[in-house]
């Protein structure tokens, strides 16, 4: 298999399966958008049909999360021998740790990229990366609310976790970006914005050289189209409790944090490495 040749496709059907946290959900969403700007026909999770092309956008990071990919791969490659399909490529969490393995366990796969590769797998498929489309999405979730990823990557050092192995460092967006994504959700009706990261609180250190989830909720909460802003993935240590204020201050934010303390023994957290 060679990720690097370009193929051409018979009848332009791509079907996106994700599998996975909704941080793999947007990745999704994003490269649905690229592949519709390319001429393909995609469709998100659609029942299965003669496609030309299934993507399965793999969960790398628990047991049953990778058993879960593995087994919709094996379950793809087996409409492909019957005929229902012609290609299948594997991308995301599980491809990026296990790729060796995959490829010679699998060796049926078509193409196998890993975790920030949306504009290699677009080249593979004989399309172009839109660089003007990098906020844009063809959003899967209920109309009225949608996911925005603020960050890639983690710098935390978790025991238990392999999310910086998988994803790489802790990435801010720029908060024009960010901005910009969510005034052109808020344009197309959403009412509700999920901020979602592998860590909230760590927003900015790397970019701004401090904590800055404050000022980007500040700003996304002047977005008047938006409804409710809810922050998801808060990491409990360094918690920034400025972000509170305008939690307390601004209408629009909801009063609501999605913490995983995950245990109550000092001990156990010690072990863990999770600062608390």
């Amino acid at each position: 298999m060679n990720t690097n040749m370009k193929i051409k496709s018979k009848n332009n059907k791509v079907n996106i399966i994700t599998l996975g946290c909704s941080k793999n959900l947007v990745d999704s969403e994003k490269l649905l958008a690229q592949l519709e700007a390319n001429n393909f026909k995609v469709s998100h999770e659609a029942d299965e049909g003669v496609d030309d092309t299934v993507i399965i956008n793999t969960c790398g990071f628990i047991h049953d999360a990778k058993q879960e990919s593995i087994d919709t791969i094996l379950h793809f490659i087996k409409a492909k021998k019957k005929g229902i399909l012609n290609r299948v490529i594997v991308m995301g969490c599980l491809a990026q740790r296990y790729k060796d393995q995959i490829l010679r366990e699998i060796p049926e796969i078509d193409a196998l990229f890993g975790t920030n590769c949306t504009e290699d797998l677009i080249n593979w498929l004989n399309g172009k990366y839109r660089n003007d489309l990098k906020v844009e999405r063809l959003i899967t979730t209920p109309p009225h609310y949608a996911y925005l990823k603020i960050s890639e990557g983690c710098d935390r050092t978790c025991s238990f976790c392999a999310i910086p192995l998988i994803r790489g460092r802790y990435v801010s967006r720029p908060i024009d970006d960010i901005l910009r994504e969510a005034e052109w959700l808020a344009d197309k009706g959403v009412k509700e914005l999920i901020l979602i990261a592998q860590d909230l609180t760590y927003y900015g250190i790397d970019l701004y050289k401090r904590q800055t989830l404050s000022v980007l909720l500040e700003k996304l909460a002047g977005i008047s189209k938006l409804k409710w802003i809810r922050l998801h993935y808060a990491y409990p240590a360094s918690f920034p409790k400025d972000v509170l204020k305008i939690i307390n201050e601004r209408d629009n934010v909801c009063k609501y944090l999605d913490i995983p303390f995950q245990h109550i023994s000092d001990k156990i957290l010690q072990e863990m490495r999770r600062g608390i």
